[in-house]
Protein backbone atom coordinates (compact mmCIF):
# COMPACT_ATOMS: atom_id res chain seq x y z
CA UNK A 1 0.00 0.00 0.00
CA UNK A 2 2.83 2.41 0.90
CA UNK A 3 4.63 1.73 -2.38
CA UNK A 4 1.43 2.51 -4.28
CA UNK A 5 1.10 5.82 -2.49
CA UNK A 6 4.74 6.69 -3.21
CA UNK A 7 4.31 5.87 -6.89
CA UNK A 8 1.18 8.02 -7.10
CA UNK A 9 2.92 10.87 -5.33
CA UNK A 10 5.76 10.75 -7.82
CA UNK A 11 3.51 11.16 -10.88
CA UNK A 12 4.37 14.30 -12.74
CA UNK A 13 2.11 16.62 -14.72
CA UNK A 14 2.30 15.37 -18.30
CA UNK A 15 1.99 17.71 -21.34
CA UNK A 16 -1.64 16.75 -21.95
CA UNK A 17 -2.65 17.85 -18.44
CA UNK A 18 -0.63 21.06 -18.79
CA UNK A 19 -2.35 21.93 -22.10
CA UNK A 20 -5.77 21.39 -20.55
CA UNK A 21 -4.71 23.46 -17.54
CA UNK A 22 -3.69 26.31 -19.87
CA UNK A 23 -7.17 26.38 -21.44
CA UNK A 24 -8.87 26.28 -18.04
CA UNK A 25 -6.58 29.10 -16.85
CA UNK A 26 -7.61 31.30 -19.77
CA UNK A 27 -11.34 31.00 -19.17
CA UNK A 28 -11.11 31.20 -15.39
CA UNK A 29 -8.76 34.19 -15.54
CA UNK A 30 -11.29 36.03 -17.68
CA UNK A 31 -14.21 35.44 -15.32
CA UNK A 32 -12.20 36.36 -12.20
CA UNK A 33 -10.65 39.38 -13.91
CA UNK A 34 -14.14 40.70 -14.52
CA UNK A 35 -14.88 40.56 -10.79
CA UNK A 36 -11.74 42.42 -9.73
CA UNK A 37 -11.56 44.90 -12.61
CA UNK A 38 -15.00 46.34 -11.81
CA UNK A 39 -14.29 47.20 -8.17
CA UNK A 40 -12.03 50.16 -8.91
CA UNK A 41 -14.76 51.58 -11.15
CA UNK A 42 -17.57 51.48 -8.56
CA UNK A 43 -17.09 55.13 -7.57
CA UNK A 44 -16.99 56.23 -11.22
CA UNK A 45 -20.12 54.21 -12.05
CA UNK A 46 -21.91 55.78 -9.07
CA UNK A 47 -20.96 59.24 -10.33
CA UNK A 48 -21.77 58.53 -14.00
CA UNK A 49 -25.25 57.17 -13.34
CA UNK A 50 -25.99 59.41 -10.35
CA UNK A 51 -26.85 56.60 -7.93
CA UNK A 52 -25.74 55.73 -4.39
CA UNK A 53 -23.08 53.21 -3.41
CA UNK A 54 -25.72 50.83 -2.07
CA UNK A 55 -27.26 50.74 -5.58
CA UNK A 56 -23.98 50.62 -7.52
CA UNK A 57 -22.68 47.67 -5.50
CA UNK A 58 -25.35 45.54 -7.19
CA UNK A 59 -23.17 45.71 -10.30
CA UNK A 60 -20.87 43.37 -8.36
CA UNK A 61 -23.45 41.62 -6.20
CA UNK A 62 -25.84 40.95 -9.10
CA UNK A 63 -23.01 39.41 -11.10
CA UNK A 64 -21.98 37.09 -8.28
CA UNK A 65 -25.57 36.16 -7.51
CA UNK A 66 -26.05 35.19 -11.15
CA UNK A 67 -22.92 33.08 -10.89
CA UNK A 68 -24.24 31.38 -7.76
CA UNK A 69 -27.70 30.67 -9.16
CA UNK A 70 -26.47 29.11 -12.41
CA UNK A 71 -23.54 27.11 -10.99
CA UNK A 72 -25.83 24.36 -9.57
CA UNK A 73 -26.79 23.53 -13.15
CA UNK A 74 -23.20 22.60 -13.99
CA UNK A 75 -23.42 18.97 -12.86
CA UNK A 76 -26.57 18.29 -14.85
CA UNK A 77 -25.41 20.31 -17.86
CA UNK A 78 -22.02 18.51 -17.92
CA UNK A 79 -23.84 15.17 -18.04
CA UNK A 80 -26.38 16.38 -20.58
CA UNK A 81 -24.17 18.23 -23.06
CA UNK A 82 -20.61 17.13 -22.20
CA UNK A 83 -18.05 19.23 -20.36
CA UNK A 84 -16.33 20.55 -23.49
CA UNK A 85 -19.57 21.87 -25.02
CA UNK A 86 -20.60 23.32 -21.67
CA UNK A 87 -17.25 25.09 -21.21
CA UNK A 88 -17.26 26.62 -24.69
CA UNK A 89 -20.95 27.60 -24.51
CA UNK A 90 -20.42 29.31 -21.15
CA UNK A 91 -17.54 31.39 -22.49
CA UNK A 92 -19.64 32.42 -25.51
CA UNK A 93 -22.53 33.65 -23.31
CA UNK A 94 -20.05 35.47 -21.07
CA UNK A 95 -18.54 37.31 -24.04
CA UNK A 96 -22.00 38.38 -25.28
CA UNK A 97 -22.89 39.66 -21.80
CA UNK A 98 -19.60 41.56 -21.58
CA UNK A 99 -20.25 43.34 -24.89
CA UNK A 100 -23.75 44.36 -23.72
CA UNK A 101 -22.37 45.69 -20.40
CA UNK A 102 -20.03 47.89 -22.41
CA UNK A 103 -22.96 49.63 -24.10
CA UNK A 104 -25.13 49.99 -20.96
CA UNK A 105 -26.99 53.34 -20.74
CA UNK A 106 -28.12 53.29 -17.08
CA UNK A 107 -27.39 51.61 -13.77
CA UNK A 108 -30.44 49.38 -14.25
CA UNK A 109 -29.36 48.22 -17.70
CA UNK A 110 -25.80 47.62 -16.51
CA UNK A 111 -26.98 45.50 -13.58
CA UNK A 112 -29.28 43.51 -15.91
CA UNK A 113 -26.47 42.86 -18.39
CA UNK A 114 -24.14 41.92 -15.54
CA UNK A 115 -26.64 39.27 -14.51
CA UNK A 116 -26.63 37.93 -18.08
CA UNK A 117 -22.84 37.97 -18.02
CA UNK A 118 -22.89 36.06 -14.74
CA UNK A 119 -25.17 33.40 -16.18
CA UNK A 120 -22.43 32.60 -18.67
CA UNK A 121 -19.51 33.10 -16.31
CA UNK A 122 -21.00 30.93 -13.58
CA UNK A 123 -20.26 27.66 -15.34
CA UNK A 124 -16.80 28.54 -16.69
CA UNK A 125 -14.81 27.68 -13.58
CA UNK A 126 -16.71 24.58 -12.35
CA UNK A 127 -16.78 23.11 -15.87
CA UNK A 128 -13.07 23.82 -16.29
CA UNK A 129 -12.19 22.33 -12.90
CA UNK A 130 -14.25 19.25 -13.71
CA UNK A 131 -12.33 18.75 -16.97
CA UNK A 132 -9.04 19.27 -15.14
CA UNK A 133 -9.94 16.98 -12.24
CA UNK A 134 -10.73 14.15 -14.63
CA UNK A 135 -7.40 14.62 -16.38
CA UNK A 136 -5.20 15.00 -13.27
CA UNK A 137 -6.52 12.58 -10.66
CA UNK A 138 -6.82 13.04 -6.92
CA UNK A 139 -3.11 12.59 -6.12
CA UNK A 140 -2.13 15.54 -8.35
CA UNK A 141 -4.99 17.90 -7.52
CA UNK A 142 -2.90 20.08 -5.20
CA UNK A 143 -0.18 20.67 -7.80
CA UNK A 144 -2.51 21.17 -10.74
CA UNK A 145 -4.74 23.57 -8.79
CA UNK A 146 -1.61 25.41 -7.70
CA UNK A 147 -0.62 25.91 -11.35
CA UNK A 148 -4.14 26.99 -12.28
CA UNK A 149 -4.42 29.19 -9.23
CA UNK A 150 -1.37 31.38 -9.82
CA UNK A 151 -2.62 32.95 -13.09
CA UNK A 152 -6.10 33.14 -11.57
CA UNK A 153 -4.67 35.08 -8.64
CA UNK A 154 -2.88 37.37 -11.08
CA UNK A 155 -6.37 38.70 -11.83
CA UNK A 156 -6.47 40.62 -8.52
CA UNK A 157 -3.20 42.27 -9.61
CA UNK A 158 -3.99 42.92 -13.26
CA UNK A 159 -7.69 43.68 -12.73
CA UNK A 160 -7.48 46.75 -10.46
CA UNK A 161 -4.51 48.21 -12.38
CA UNK A 162 -6.11 47.70 -15.79
CA UNK A 163 -9.51 48.85 -14.52
CA UNK A 164 -7.98 51.95 -12.97
CA UNK A 165 -6.25 52.85 -16.22
CA UNK A 166 -9.48 52.40 -18.17
CA UNK A 167 -11.47 54.55 -15.72
CA UNK A 168 -8.88 57.35 -15.53
CA UNK A 169 -7.60 57.55 -19.10
CA UNK A 170 -9.96 55.71 -21.46
CA UNK A 171 -13.54 54.82 -20.48
CA UNK A 172 -15.24 52.67 -17.88
CA UNK A 173 -16.87 50.81 -20.79
CA UNK A 174 -13.52 49.23 -21.64
CA UNK A 175 -13.72 47.40 -18.30
CA UNK A 176 -16.23 45.12 -20.02
CA UNK A 177 -15.07 45.32 -23.63
CA UNK A 178 -11.66 43.91 -22.63
CA UNK A 179 -13.31 40.50 -22.12
CA UNK A 180 -14.25 40.19 -25.78
CA UNK A 181 -10.78 39.51 -27.27
CA UNK A 182 -9.80 37.31 -24.30
CA UNK A 183 -13.02 35.34 -24.74
CA UNK A 184 -12.42 34.83 -28.45
CA UNK A 185 -8.94 33.42 -27.73
CA UNK A 186 -10.39 31.14 -25.03
CA UNK A 187 -13.04 29.85 -27.45
CA UNK A 188 -10.42 29.04 -30.09
CA UNK A 189 -8.10 27.34 -27.58
CA UNK A 190 -10.92 25.33 -26.02
CA UNK A 191 -12.11 24.09 -29.40
CA UNK A 192 -8.61 22.94 -30.39
CA UNK A 193 -7.23 21.54 -27.12
CA UNK A 194 -10.07 20.06 -25.07
CA UNK A 195 -11.00 16.48 -25.83
CA UNK A 196 -14.57 15.89 -26.85
CA UNK A 197 -16.53 13.86 -24.34
CA UNK A 198 -19.82 12.16 -25.04
CA UNK A 199 -22.85 13.37 -23.07
CA UNK A 200 -23.97 10.83 -20.51
CA UNK A 201 -27.21 12.07 -18.99
CA UNK A 202 -27.99 10.18 -15.81
CA UNK A 203 -30.96 12.19 -14.60
CA UNK A 204 -33.52 14.67 -15.87
CA UNK A 205 -33.06 18.28 -14.83
CA UNK A 206 -34.22 18.87 -11.27
CA UNK A 207 -36.66 21.67 -12.10
CA UNK A 208 -38.26 21.63 -8.67
CA UNK A 209 -34.86 22.05 -7.01
CA UNK A 210 -33.91 24.83 -9.43
CA UNK A 211 -37.10 26.77 -8.63
CA UNK A 212 -36.32 26.52 -4.91
CA UNK A 213 -32.55 27.02 -4.78
CA UNK A 214 -31.80 29.81 -7.28
CA UNK A 215 -34.55 32.24 -6.15
CA UNK A 216 -33.88 31.28 -2.54
CA UNK A 217 -30.24 32.35 -2.73
CA UNK A 218 -31.07 35.61 -4.51
CA UNK A 219 -33.91 36.55 -2.13
CA UNK A 220 -31.80 35.73 0.94
CA UNK A 221 -28.88 37.94 -0.14
CA UNK A 222 -31.29 40.76 -0.99
CA UNK A 223 -32.96 40.47 2.42
CA UNK A 224 -29.58 40.43 4.15
CA UNK A 225 -28.54 43.60 2.34
CA UNK A 226 -31.81 45.28 3.34
CA UNK A 227 -31.29 44.15 6.93
CA UNK A 228 -27.87 45.77 7.07
CA UNK A 229 -29.26 48.91 5.41
CA UNK A 230 -32.12 49.25 7.88
CA UNK A 231 -30.03 48.14 10.86
CA UNK A 232 -32.66 45.58 11.86
CA UNK A 233 -35.17 43.04 10.58
CA UNK A 234 -38.09 45.42 11.15
CA UNK A 235 -38.67 46.34 7.50
CA UNK A 236 -40.79 44.03 5.32
CA UNK A 237 -38.06 43.78 2.66
CA UNK A 238 -35.44 42.79 5.22
CA UNK A 239 -37.36 40.25 7.30
CA UNK A 240 -39.34 38.93 4.35
CA UNK A 241 -36.24 38.46 2.20
CA UNK A 242 -34.28 36.64 4.89
CA UNK A 243 -37.17 34.40 5.95
CA UNK A 244 -38.37 33.53 2.45
CA UNK A 245 -34.81 32.99 1.18
CA UNK A 246 -33.91 30.70 4.07
CA UNK A 247 -37.21 28.82 3.73
CA UNK A 248 -36.65 28.16 0.01
CA UNK A 249 -33.05 27.09 0.60
CA UNK A 250 -34.08 24.78 3.47
CA UNK A 251 -36.84 23.33 1.29
CA UNK A 252 -34.26 22.58 -1.39
CA UNK A 253 -32.01 20.78 1.11
CA UNK A 254 -34.97 18.65 2.29
CA UNK A 255 -35.88 17.93 -1.35
CA UNK A 256 -32.31 17.13 -2.46
CA UNK A 257 -31.75 14.62 0.35
CA UNK A 258 -34.66 12.57 -0.96
CA UNK A 259 -34.17 12.81 -4.71
CA UNK A 260 -31.69 11.03 -6.94
CA UNK A 261 -30.10 13.43 -9.41
CA UNK A 262 -30.85 16.56 -7.38
CA UNK A 263 -29.41 19.85 -8.60
CA UNK A 264 -26.75 19.62 -5.87
CA UNK A 265 -26.18 16.29 -4.18
CA UNK A 266 -26.35 17.54 -0.60
CA UNK A 267 -25.60 14.03 0.65
CA UNK A 268 -22.03 14.48 -0.58
CA UNK A 269 -21.77 17.65 1.50
CA UNK A 270 -22.83 15.75 4.60
CA UNK A 271 -19.40 14.13 4.59
CA UNK A 272 -17.17 15.88 7.09
CA UNK A 273 -14.39 16.77 4.65
CA UNK A 274 -16.60 18.04 1.84
CA UNK A 275 -18.99 19.89 4.15
CA UNK A 276 -16.19 21.57 6.11
CA UNK A 277 -14.46 22.61 2.88
CA UNK A 278 -17.69 24.07 1.46
CA UNK A 279 -18.45 26.11 4.57
CA UNK A 280 -14.84 27.30 4.75
CA UNK A 281 -15.08 28.37 1.10
CA UNK A 282 -18.33 30.27 1.77
CA UNK A 283 -16.82 32.20 4.68
CA UNK A 284 -13.57 32.87 2.84
CA UNK A 285 -15.46 34.05 -0.25
CA UNK A 286 -17.53 36.41 1.86
CA UNK A 287 -14.47 38.01 3.44
CA UNK A 288 -12.41 38.06 0.24
CA UNK A 289 -14.93 39.59 -2.16
CA UNK A 290 -16.28 41.98 0.45
CA UNK A 291 -12.78 43.23 1.20
CA UNK A 292 -12.06 43.50 -2.54
CA UNK A 293 -14.89 46.03 -2.74
CA UNK A 294 -13.71 48.06 0.27
CA UNK A 295 -10.02 48.46 -0.55
CA UNK A 296 -10.35 50.48 -3.80
CA UNK A 297 -12.89 52.76 -2.12
CA UNK A 298 -10.53 53.33 0.82
CA UNK A 299 -7.68 54.40 -1.45
CA UNK A 300 -9.92 56.60 -3.58
CA UNK A 301 -12.16 58.21 -0.94
CA UNK A 302 -9.78 58.44 2.03
CA UNK A 303 -6.32 58.66 0.48
CA UNK A 304 -7.40 60.65 -2.59
CA UNK A 305 -5.77 58.25 -5.04
CA UNK A 306 -6.86 57.94 -8.66
CA UNK A 307 -8.45 54.69 -9.82
CA UNK A 308 -5.18 53.68 -11.51
CA UNK A 309 -3.05 54.36 -8.44
CA UNK A 310 -5.59 52.53 -6.26
CA UNK A 311 -5.17 49.53 -8.55
CA UNK A 312 -1.39 49.68 -8.20
CA UNK A 313 -1.65 49.83 -4.41
CA UNK A 314 -4.00 46.84 -4.27
CA UNK A 315 -1.54 44.79 -6.35
CA UNK A 316 0.45 43.93 -3.19
CA UNK A 317 -2.32 41.50 -2.24
CA UNK A 318 -2.06 39.66 -5.54
CA UNK A 319 1.74 39.50 -5.27
CA UNK A 320 1.45 37.80 -1.89
CA UNK A 321 -1.00 35.26 -3.28
CA UNK A 322 1.19 34.46 -6.27
CA UNK A 323 4.14 33.79 -3.92
CA UNK A 324 2.30 31.56 -1.45
CA UNK A 325 0.05 29.52 -3.74
CA UNK A 326 2.66 27.26 -5.43
CA UNK A 327 4.24 26.42 -2.06
CA UNK A 328 0.85 25.76 -0.50
CA UNK A 329 -0.05 23.46 -3.41
CA UNK A 330 3.10 21.35 -3.02
CA UNK A 331 2.73 21.11 0.75
CA UNK A 332 -0.95 20.16 0.39
CA UNK A 333 -0.05 17.15 -1.77
CA UNK A 334 2.48 16.01 0.83
CA UNK A 335 0.76 16.55 4.18
CA UNK A 336 -2.89 17.18 3.34
CA UNK A 337 -4.89 20.41 3.26
CA UNK A 338 -5.92 20.86 6.90
CA UNK A 339 -2.75 22.43 8.31
CA UNK A 340 -2.15 24.51 5.17
CA UNK A 341 -5.63 26.05 5.27
CA UNK A 342 -5.35 26.85 8.98
CA UNK A 343 -2.03 28.64 8.46
CA UNK A 344 -3.53 30.57 5.53
CA UNK A 345 -6.58 31.63 7.54
CA UNK A 346 -4.41 32.76 10.44
CA UNK A 347 -2.49 35.04 8.05
CA UNK A 348 -5.76 36.38 6.62
CA UNK A 349 -7.08 36.97 10.15
CA UNK A 350 -3.96 38.89 11.18
CA UNK A 351 -4.26 41.07 8.08
CA UNK A 352 -7.94 41.75 8.78
CA UNK A 353 -7.09 42.65 12.38
CA UNK A 354 -4.58 45.19 11.06
CA UNK A 355 -7.18 46.63 8.67
CA UNK A 356 -9.60 47.24 11.55
CA UNK A 357 -7.05 49.75 12.87
CA UNK A 358 -6.72 51.60 9.58
CA UNK A 359 -6.89 55.41 9.65
CA UNK A 360 -6.78 58.22 7.13
CA UNK A 361 -3.11 58.84 7.93
CA UNK A 362 -1.93 55.24 8.35
CA UNK A 363 1.44 54.79 6.66
CA UNK A 364 1.08 53.35 3.18
CA UNK A 365 3.97 51.01 3.99
CA UNK A 366 1.88 49.50 6.79
CA UNK A 367 -1.18 49.24 4.52
CA UNK A 368 0.86 47.63 1.73
CA UNK A 369 2.48 45.18 4.15
CA UNK A 370 -0.95 44.26 5.45
CA UNK A 371 -2.25 43.62 1.94
CA UNK A 372 0.80 41.48 1.16
CA UNK A 373 0.15 39.31 4.24
CA UNK A 374 -3.54 39.15 3.24
CA UNK A 375 -2.49 37.86 -0.18
CA UNK A 376 -0.15 35.27 1.35
CA UNK A 377 -3.06 33.97 3.42
CA UNK A 378 -5.49 33.89 0.51
CA UNK A 379 -2.99 32.04 -1.69
CA UNK A 380 -2.50 29.42 1.02
CA UNK A 381 -6.22 28.94 1.61
CA UNK A 382 -8.41 28.96 -1.51
CA UNK A 383 -6.96 26.17 -3.62
CA UNK A 384 -6.05 23.85 -0.70
CA UNK A 385 -9.67 24.16 0.46
CA UNK A 386 -10.91 23.20 -3.01
CA UNK A 387 -8.38 20.37 -3.12
CA UNK A 388 -9.65 19.08 0.24
CA UNK A 389 -13.15 18.76 -1.20
CA UNK A 390 -12.23 17.21 -4.57
CA UNK A 391 -9.28 14.91 -3.87
CA UNK A 392 -11.11 12.10 -1.99
CA UNK A 393 -14.01 11.94 -4.48
CA UNK A 394 -14.82 9.29 -7.06
CA UNK A 395 -14.82 10.44 -10.70
CA UNK A 396 -18.62 10.58 -11.00
CA UNK A 397 -18.88 12.80 -7.91
CA UNK A 398 -16.46 15.53 -8.97
CA UNK A 399 -18.74 17.61 -11.22
CA UNK A 400 -21.49 18.00 -8.62
CA UNK A 401 -19.14 18.79 -5.73
CA UNK A 402 -17.24 21.28 -7.91
CA UNK A 403 -20.56 22.98 -8.60
CA UNK A 404 -21.43 23.07 -4.92
CA UNK A 405 -18.04 24.46 -3.91
CA UNK A 406 -18.31 27.25 -6.47
CA UNK A 407 -21.85 28.00 -5.29
CA UNK A 408 -20.51 28.31 -1.74
CA UNK A 409 -17.75 30.69 -2.83
CA UNK A 410 -20.00 32.89 -4.98
CA UNK A 411 -22.86 33.00 -2.48
CA UNK A 412 -20.32 33.96 0.16
CA UNK A 413 -19.00 36.64 -2.18
CA UNK A 414 -22.50 37.97 -2.82
CA UNK A 415 -23.24 38.11 0.89
CA UNK A 416 -19.92 39.77 1.70
CA UNK A 417 -20.18 42.36 -1.07
CA UNK A 418 -23.78 43.32 -0.30
CA UNK A 419 -23.27 43.32 3.46
CA UNK A 420 -20.03 45.31 3.58
CA UNK A 421 -21.20 47.84 0.99
CA UNK A 422 -24.25 48.62 3.09
CA UNK A 423 -22.28 48.66 6.37
CA UNK A 424 -19.77 51.07 4.82
CA UNK A 425 -22.58 53.26 3.49
CA UNK A 426 -24.06 53.46 6.98
CA UNK A 427 -20.68 54.33 8.49
CA UNK A 428 -20.11 57.06 5.90
CA UNK A 429 -23.59 58.52 6.44
CA UNK A 430 -22.73 58.95 10.12
CA UNK A 431 -19.77 61.19 9.28
CA UNK A 432 -20.95 62.87 6.05
CA UNK A 433 -23.40 65.69 6.82
CA UNK A 434 -26.72 65.82 5.04
CA UNK A 435 -26.70 68.33 2.18
CA UNK A 436 -29.39 70.82 1.31
CA UNK A 437 -30.66 68.32 -1.26
CA UNK A 438 -31.01 65.69 1.50
CA UNK A 439 -28.18 63.61 0.07
CA UNK A 440 -26.05 61.54 2.41
CA UNK A 441 -22.97 59.35 2.18
CA UNK A 442 -20.82 59.26 -0.94
CA UNK A 443 -23.20 61.45 -2.96
CA UNK A 444 -23.13 64.14 -0.25
CA UNK A 445 -19.32 64.09 -0.20
CA UNK A 446 -19.24 65.28 -3.81
CA UNK A 447 -20.90 68.54 -2.72
CA UNK A 448 -18.35 69.34 0.00
CA UNK A 449 -15.71 72.00 -0.22
CA UNK A 450 -12.04 71.02 0.00
CA UNK A 451 -11.81 72.18 3.63
CA UNK A 452 -14.98 70.32 4.65
CA UNK A 453 -13.73 67.13 3.02
CA UNK A 454 -10.31 67.40 4.66
CA UNK A 455 -11.91 67.90 8.08
CA UNK A 456 -14.01 64.76 7.59
CA UNK A 457 -11.11 62.46 6.54
CA UNK A 458 -10.15 61.18 10.05
CA UNK A 459 -13.73 60.09 10.71
CA UNK A 460 -13.96 58.61 7.21
CA UNK A 461 -10.83 56.54 7.84
CA UNK A 462 -12.32 55.22 11.07
CA UNK A 463 -15.50 54.31 9.16
CA UNK A 464 -13.48 51.93 7.00
CA UNK A 465 -11.74 50.49 10.05
CA UNK A 466 -15.09 49.75 11.69
CA UNK A 467 -16.34 48.08 8.52
CA UNK A 468 -13.32 45.75 8.41
CA UNK A 469 -14.43 44.31 11.77
CA UNK A 470 -17.04 42.30 9.85
CA UNK A 471 -14.64 40.31 7.64
CA UNK A 472 -12.41 39.76 10.69
CA UNK A 473 -15.33 38.09 12.45
CA UNK A 474 -16.10 36.00 9.36
CA UNK A 475 -12.50 34.75 9.12
CA UNK A 476 -12.48 33.90 12.84
CA UNK A 477 -15.51 31.68 12.26
CA UNK A 478 -13.75 30.19 9.23
CA UNK A 479 -10.84 29.12 11.45
CA UNK A 480 -13.21 27.08 13.58
CA UNK A 481 -14.77 25.37 10.54
CA UNK A 482 -11.42 24.70 8.84
CA UNK A 483 -10.17 22.82 11.92
CA UNK A 484 -12.31 19.89 10.73
CA UNK A 485 -10.43 19.53 7.42
CA UNK A 486 -8.24 16.39 7.10
CA UNK A 487 -4.57 16.64 8.04
CA UNK A 488 -3.35 13.81 5.81
CA UNK A 489 -2.54 13.47 2.12
CA UNK A 490 -4.95 11.80 -0.32
CA UNK A 491 -4.20 8.78 -2.54
CA UNK A 492 -4.97 8.66 -6.27
CA UNK A 493 -8.66 7.92 -6.85
CA UNK A 494 -8.79 8.02 -10.64
CA UNK A 495 -8.73 4.25 -10.98
CA UNK A 496 -11.13 3.52 -8.13
CA UNK A 497 -14.56 2.32 -9.28
CA UNK A 498 -17.61 4.42 -8.31
CA UNK A 499 -19.08 3.73 -4.90
CA UNK A 500 -22.55 5.31 -4.65
CA UNK A 501 -23.25 7.15 -1.43
CA UNK A 502 -19.91 6.19 0.11
CA UNK A 503 -19.61 7.92 3.47
CA UNK A 504 -16.27 9.15 4.72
Amino acid sequence: MSSTVKTAAARGLDPRVLRIAAVVILGSFMSILDTTIVNVGIQELSRTFGVSLSVTQWVSTGYMLALATVIPLTGWAADRFGTKRLYIGSILLFVIGSALCGVAWSATSLIAFRVLQGLGGGMIMPAGLTILSHAAGGDRMGRVLGIVGVPMLLAPIVGPILGGWFVDDVSWRCIFFVNVPIGVIALFAGTRVLERDEPRPHHALDWRGLVMLSPGLAIFVYGLAQTASAGSLKSVDASGGVVVGLALTAAFVWHAKRREGALIDVRLFMRRTVGSAALTMLLLGSAFFGTALLLPLYFQLVRGESAFHAGLLIAAQGVGAVISMPTAARVTDRIGPGRVVLIGLILVGLAMLSLTQIQSDTSLWIVEGTLFVLGLGMGATMMPTMSAALAPLRRHEIARVTSGMNVAQRVGGSIGTALLAVVLSQQIEKVAPVTEMSETGVRAMRSMSTNEYAAMLPALGRAFGHTFVWPLGIITLGLVVASFLPRRRFPDTTGVPPVPNAME
